[in-house]
């Protein structure tokens, strides 16, 4: 069975990835922090907030696929 913190985890992830996939950067980076406060330590959380960090500064093209392009190694 799924933990109460873990559920709260995927659900702030999961409405994250909504707002992210909108090209709603901000609000996606909240949710993904409040993740992060429930589990610190929650990789996908990790990568979606500096994602959205990375793209409040830098915005995407309009047309956008969702998909996010390393620039460095």
């Amino acid at each position: 069975m799924i933990s109460e913190e873990k559920r709260q985890v995927l659900d702030f992830f999961a409405q994250g990835r909504r707002f992210y996939k909108l090209m709603q950067f901000e609000d996606a980076k909240k949710l993904f922090a409040r993740a992060l406060e429930v589990d610190p330590e929650d990789g996908p959380s990790k990568v979606y907030y500096a994602r959205c960090k990375h793209y409040i500064d830098n915005p995407p093209p309009e047309d956008w696929d969702g998909v996010f392009v390393m620039k460095t190694k």
